[in-house]
């Protein structure tokens, strides 16, 4: 595949929607990475979910994708969701990042901001399916979130120049999404991510289109950039030689979850909760952007 010329991504008017990608609008206040924390909360807790569950479809066809369950995840913590497909991981992934609204029990983001447009900025999530805008080329996709964010052009092009080149794509920029193989389409997207330096960051099986090789180095480019920026990393898969790589392992069976790391900082559980709905709502290796 051919390869085309650098240039620095223009604004993008209009932009389609990014599958849940979403950034703080235009002229907001610039992404921050860990926003001031009061006295009163939780030191360090980005996210919790107390009796979470999510239910598809009522009566007798309705499925329950997760069972009451609990969690909390922390700011500089590297944690698993292992389990088969159809276990329930990626609903959860889902719900920890706003994207689903559980049918039973609490989620809050007491580490983020306050706001749903500027919190939306402070989540970055990795897709399983494609989620790239046809239209725009491999730079204006991972320059999209900074655009609608509002952040200096200069700024931009520096960000996702950096982002591109650590997943090994820089060659690509000027490419479309349909001149692009899968696992490099998935690359793309996790420099989409890395790019907007959240503050959590959650990736639904980010190495399931790629080979061993390249799996291996954007599992390495994900714990370093989370290490530097400060942000807690989540990755749902079904890989053991993934897992192993981050600190802690949550596991999903038949949508509910249970615990294999002993750190009580992390806590997560199974609450016996019916999923009803309710009316109310490792050590990185040496890779990752310059300071």
């Amino acid at each position: 595949m051919s390869s085309g010329t650098h240039h620095t991504p223009p604004p993008v008017p209009s932009p389609r929607s990014t599958h849940g990608e979403t950034a703080s609008p235009r002229g907001s206040t610039p992404l921050q990475t860990r926003p001031p924390q009061s006295a009163a909360e939780p030191a360090g807790l980005v996210v919790t979910c107390e009796g979470v569950a999510r239910t598809f479809g009522e009566g007798e066809r309705a499925v329950v994708a997760v069972h009451g369950s609990s969690c909390s995840v922390r700011f500089g913590t590297r944690t698993a969701i292992v389990g088969s497909s159809g276990s329930g991981k990626s609903t959860l992934l889902h719900i920890l990042a706003g994207l689903e609204r559980p049918t039973a029990g609490n989620v809050s983001w007491p580490g983020l901001s306050t706001t749903e447009h500027e919190r939306q900025g402070q989540i970055g999530v990795v897709f399983q399916s494609p989620s790239l805008v046809p239209a725009l080329t491999v730079a204006e996709n991972a320059a999209l979130p900074l655009v609608l964010a509002g952040l200096p052009e200069g700024e931009t092009a520096e960000r996702v120049s950096e982002a591109l080149r650590l997943v090994h794509v820089e060659d690509l920029a000027d490419q479309l999404p349909e001149e692009l193989s899968g696992g490099q389409a998935q690359r793309v997207a996790v420099a989409r991510v890395l790019a907007r330096r959240p503050a959590l960051i959650l990736a639904d099986e980010p190495t399931g289109q790629l080979d061993q090789a390249s799996g291996q180095h954007l599992i390495d480019v994900l714990l370093a950039t989370a290490e530097q920026i400060g942000a807690a990393l989540v990755v749902s898969t079904h890989d053991t030689e993934v897992a192993d790589r981050l600190d802690a392992q949550w596991r999903m069976q038949e949508g509910r979850l249970s615990l294999d790391d002993p750190d009580p900082r992390m806590s997560a559980g199974q609450i016996d909760q019916p999923a009803v709905p309710t009316t109310s709502p490792a050590t990185s290796r040496s890779v990752g952007f310059r300071r």
